[in-house]
Parts: C-alpha cells; sequence; structure tokens
C-alpha cells in the first residue's frame, strides 16, 4: 500500500486525468470508470491507496457539489411551470420504492424497523448522473426540471425517516421530535432567506469570480452542516443552498465556470473514487445471503423507480426520451443511501449482508444509471438541435456603454444573453452613441450597469406601440427571456394591449416559456410611470427604434435625458432592433396582430419627409 502522501495524490490525479480518455475510447461513462478505478486502488483489491480521512472529506465535498451544481442550475422559470408536476412526481418517486422496498424486506424475514429503514433507502436517491445531463445541455428539458423538483421532496422524506427512526429508536438522549422539527425550520429559514441576502450584498461590493466562487462553496459547506445538524444530512442542506442562490449564480456567469471547473475534474472524481474503494467483490463469493439480498435490492429500486418514471409520463404527457432520462436521474443512488445504510449498520438495525449487498447495489445502479441517462441525454440534445429555434442568437450584435468604460460588464451581458456575435464598444456621450446606432442597422444595446447584473431582482421592459412589427422583435424578446432564465429576475412588460397579446403568445411557446406579468402603458408618453412603481434592485429594459421604422416614436430622442434624470441610479438597458433591409419577410407568428391604421401610415410619411427635408 502506498503511504507517501504525495505519492497518494499524483496516483489519484493521474487517474483524474487518464479515466476520461479511456472511457471515451471504450465507449462507456466516465462515471463507471472512477468507480472501477475505486475498486482498483481500494483496499478490497490492490489496496494501493486506503480509504482515509483525507480521501473520504474530499469525495464527500464532491457528493455536495453535485447537488448545489443540481440547486443552482434548475431553471426557475421552467421549475415554476413545471412544479405541480415535479411535487407529484415526487411522491410518485417515493411512495412506490418505499411500499416495494416495505413489502420485499419483510418477504426477506426483516423485522418493521430495519423494513421501514430500507423502505426510506429505495425511496431516496442521488443525482449521481446530473454532469451527464449538464454537460449535453438539456438540464432546461422539462423532465429534467421534474425530476430534479422532485429529488427535493424525496430526499426531504427519506432523511425525515431516517431521522424519525434514529431519533426515537436509538438515542436514549436523543431530542424530542418538536425539537427535531425546530432544528430543520430553522434550517430553512436560514439556508433559503438568509443566505440569499447575504450573497446579494456581497456581490454588489465584491464582483470578482473568485470571491464568488469562495462564498458559493462556503455557503455550500455551512448549508451542509446546518443539514447534518438537523439530522437531515448534508447532500439535502447543499441542495438547497443551490436553490437558495440559483438567480444569483447563473449559468453562464464566470463564478459558475469555476464551480464547474473545479467540481468535474476533482471533487466529483474524488467521490466516484471513494465510492468504488468501499466495494468488497470479494463478498460475492463468500456466500448466498449477500447475493440475495443485493439481487432483491436491485430489483425493488429499478422496478419501483422505472414504474414511478412511467406513471409520470403519462400523468405529464412526455416523450419515451423524456422518461428515460427521468429514470436515469433518479434511480442512481449512493450519498442518501450510504448514509442510510451507514447510520442503520452503526446503531445495529441492519445487519452486515445488508450492508455490503447496499455498496453492490449503488456499483450496479451507478453504471445502469449512467447509460440510461447519457442515452436519453444525447437523443433528447439531437432532438433540441434539429428543432427550430425562434431566438435568433447568431444576429450580430453591438453593446455598448456610455461614459465609462465597462467591457467586463459589457462581455458578461453578452454571456449571459447567449449574444456568440457582439461587438463592445465605450462612447464618451450619448450624441456619439445614438450617431453610431442610427448609422447602422444592426441590433445594438446601450448598457448602463449599476450593480452586477446578478443581483438584479425583476426587469421592467418598456415596449413602445407597433414593437410587434419590428423586423428583428422576436430577437429583442430572446435577450430577455434569456436573461430573465440566467439571473432567475421576474419579467414585467409595460405595454398597450395589442403589443401585450403578441408578448403573451411569445411567453407561452413550448421549451420558450417565460413567466412575466403586464402593466397598461396605452402610449410611449407615460413610460415616466415606470419610474413610480421601481425597487433598489430593478432593472429598466426601453425597447427603442430607428427613425423610418414601424414603432418609431420622436419621444425616443428623449430617452438619454429621460434616463440620467430619472433612472441613473439603475441598471437600464435601451435596446434598439435591426433594422430591415430589402423587401419585408412575412411572419406568421404577426398573422392575427392588428395591423397599422392608415392614419398612422401618412404621418410616419410626413414625418419622415419633414426628417428627410431637414437634412438637406
Amino acid at each position: 500500500m502506498i503511504t507517501n502522501p504525495l505519492a497518494i495524490i499524483a496516483l489519484v490525479l493521474a487517474c483524474i486525468l487518464l479515466v476520461p480518455m479511456v472511457c471515451r475510447k471504450i465507449r462507456i461513462p466516465s462515471i463507471v470508470g472512477f468507480i472501477i478505478v475505486g475498486i482498483i486502488v481500494g483496499p478490497y483489491s490492490f489496496n494501493l491507496i486506503s480509504g482515509g480521512t483525507t480521501i473520504q472529506t474530499l469525495g464527500k465535498i464532491g457528493m455536495l457539489y453535485i447537488m448545489l451544481q443540481a440547486g443552482i442550475e434548475v431553471d426557475i422559470n421552467d421549475f415554476r411551470q413545471q412544479r405541480t408536476h415535479a411535487l407529484i412526481y415526487g411522491v410518485y418517486s417515493f411512495i412506490f420504492p418505499f411500499l416495494l422496498g416495505l413489502l420485499t424486506s419483510r418477504l426477506l424475514g426483516f423485522g418493521w424497523v430495519t423494513s421501514t429503514l430500507l423502505g426510506a433507502m429505495y425511496g431516496s436517491h442521488t443525482l449521481m448522473t446530473y454532469p451527464i445531463v449538464s454537460r449535453y445541455g438539456v438540464q432546461k428539458n422539462a423532465a429534467a426540471n421534474i425530476a430534479v423538483g422532485g429529488s427535493m421532496l424525496t430526499i426531504a422524506l427519506s432523511l425525515f425517516v431516517l431521522a424519525i427512526l434514529r431519533n426515537n429508536f436509538v438515542y436514549t438522549d436523543s431530542i424530542s421530535t418538536l425539537g427535531l422539527l425546530g432544528r430543520i425550520a430553522t434550517t430553512l429559514v436560514v439556508i433559503l432567506g438568509l443566505f440569499p441576502w447575504m450573497a446579494q450584498r456581497f456581490f454588489k461590493r465584491w464582483t470578482d469570480a473568485t470571491s464568488g466562487f469562495l462564498v458559493v462553496m462556503t455557503m455550500m459547506v455551512m448549508a451542509a452542516w446546518l443539514a447534518d445538524w438537523s439530522e437531515l444530512e448534508g447532500i439535502f442542506g447543499a441542495f438547497l443552498c443551490g436553490v437558495a442562490l440559483n438567480r444569483l449564480v447563473p449559468n453562464l456567469s464566470p463564478v459558475m465556470q469555476r464551480i464547474n471547473f473545479v467540481g468535474n475534474n476533482l471533487f466529483v472524481p474524488l467521490f466516484l473514487i471513494g465510492v468504488g474503494m468501499m466495494i468488497d467483490i470479494s463478498l460475492l463469493w463468500e456466500g448466498w445471503a449477500t447475493i440475495l439480498i443485493a439481487v432483491v435490492m436491485i430489483a425493488t429500486k429499478l422496478t419501483s423507480k422505472w414504474f414511478a418514471a412511467w406513471l409520470a409520463q403519462k400523468s405529464f404527457g412526455l416523450q419515451a426520451e423524456e422518461r428515460q432520462l427521468m429514470f436515469g436521474l433518479t434511480h442512481a443512488t449512493a450519498a442518501g443511501t450510504l448514509a442510510i445504510v451507514t447510520i442503520g449498520y452503526s446503531t445495529g438495525i441492519f445487519s452486515a449482508e445488508i450492508l455490503n449487498a447496499a455498496v453492490l447495489m449503488i456499483l450496479v445502479l451507478c453504471t445502469s444509471a449512467s447509460f440510461v441517462t447519457e442515452y436519453a441525454a444525447k437523443r433528447l440534445a439531437l432532438q433540441e438541435e434539429a428543432r427550430l429555434e425562434a431566438d435568433k442568437t447568431d444576429d450580430s450584435w453591438q453593446l455598448m456603454t456610455v461614459g465609462e468604460n465597462r467591457h467586463y460588464e459589457l462581455r458578461e451581458l453578452s454571456e449571459l444573453g447567449e449574444l456568440h456575435n457582439a461587438d463592445l464598444a465605450s462612447e464618451e456621450d450619448w450624441s456619439e452613441a445614438m450617431k453610431l446606432i442610427n448609422n447602422q442597422r444592426r441590433a445594438s444595446i446601450i448598457y448602463h450597469p449599476n450593480q452586477p447584473i446578478n443581483t438584479i431582482n425583476r426587469l421592467l421592459v418598456a415596449v413602445p406601440p407597433y414593437a410587434e412589427k419590428e423586423h428583428d422583435f422576436i430577437s429583442c424578446f430572446g435577450i430577455i427571456r434569456r436573461l430573465s432564465s440566467q439571473i432567475g429576475a421576474k419579467v414585467v412588460f409595460f405595454t398597450n394591449e395589442d403589443t401585450q397579446k403578441v408578448l403573451q403568445a411569445f411567453c407561452r411557446r413550448k421549451g420558450k416559456y417565460l413567466r412575466a406579468s403586464y402593466r397598461e402603458m396605452e402610449a410611449w408618453e407615460d413610460v415616466l410611470m415606470l419610474a413610480k412603481q421601481m425597487a433598489p434592485d430593478d432593472m429598466i429594459v426601453m425597447i427603442n427604434a430607428r427613425p423610418s421604422t414601424p414603432s418609431y416614436n420622436p419621444l425616443f430622442e428623449q430617452v438619454p435625458d429621460m434616463l440620467t434624470r430619472f433612472f441613473n441610479t439603475h441598471s437600464y438597458m435601451v435596446v434598439y432592433p435591426e433594422q430591415e433591409t430589402g423587401n419585408a419577410v412575412p411572419d406568421l407568428m404577426y398573422g392575427d396582430t392588428t395591423q397599422a391604421s392608415k392614419t398612422w401610415k401618412i404621418v410616419s410619411a410626413l414625418k419622415r419627409w419633414i426628417l428627410s427635408f431637414q437634412q438637406r
């Protein structure tokens, strides 16, 4: 056995480097590869590395990271739309495994306490394969959101059963059930209430990504400690921490990039290697009791979790690939199972055969879940690629600030808005900025970042009449939708009745859902009503237009002065759609919208003639 710490670190890092390369060659998920490597180097095989405290601690951080990532990457808008489905699926995913596990455990001759704890173990699952979903970019799929949202309920129920049994049947000096509920309530208030408040104020003052990464990691560990204190296990606390920080850590932000890099390349592989080191292959040849229990465990878990996913598919009208994705995400098991069987074994509720069978079950289920999730995620990713994307994200955009050079903030805006082809600029004053915008036809944004964009709570969007008739209005809407999705900000549209109908249709598009509210604003003259409804963490978004375009209003010329006088203490964006060149291409989405009146057309023509006369 290797005892030199530097040699152990070198071997582990070499495994982390080489395993993904080998797995790609032989076409198996790297999750399986890391577990196999853990078996090989562990104490029950070649005994190269001892499963000491260091490996266990770093591995536990990896498990916490997986749960944190799942909470952070949940699309809050989609989750709100799917929250009822998520809760129903959480009930499915716990009740059926719990009841089937209770039945099979009784058939194996176990007592009621042991069977109940085993049922709770079957009900729980670990989102071990979530990194696969994230890698294929299908984390915003409805099935993924339902599975992740449902996991919150299943983990909570399983760990709550564990806490009750441990509290009432094991410890004589334990706290009362009322005291346990009090601890749980305190944990929820601190993580879901205090943590976001603290993080928002920190991000307002310190904007560098390294400090943000350290804050998130600190809160993750503190949340895990609080969950342990309330008898819920650290993984549940890490998941709640991710949910609490969801809108403050956008998926495309520099902070999230650092979290993904460190977690995926260090902590998660260490966790998987640690799981492999716990598996004793020799148990397969030492007797039939362990093998029989393991086979029953595997069959119970697979059958009940598949049935829950199938029932969810039928209840919610999902595709077969989405059912497979939910099944792959929710039948893998690791942290929750390890917590339950370890505590059950240490307190005498579980025998050694149950402990060893559970570890073998972890190996089998992690392997099968990896293959199922990878297959389903790949199929869904191909479907998403083939689907026509309504929001055009490959347009050429001009992003600029006025006065101070804020290239870092502009670059962050382009990443969060998925503007992959954007030029960044800074103009000395508004007159220069407007001259640049009016002399070109491409879509443009003037951005004034008064506070970090991930601390914004609401986007107040002023949309002028006839904005829906602009050639590239759908791209402007897409910017707002993607920003809302990334930073978790609510959207409030201020517009007239006709434009509001078009926006509502856009917000209801399948796969492009946006949860928004609406305020009546008949004419652009009423735009100052936004000032009366602003909160400190709101951002103003104004959709403007260039002269000689359908939604242009002469009052747009007063926007710079208006923003400077009334909105300068807030972040704001002024968005100019791309100006059409050549003949218009009819858009079927606008077929039922009210067309401009003849009077409006005459006024517009007269206005264009006066402007051209003035320029002579």
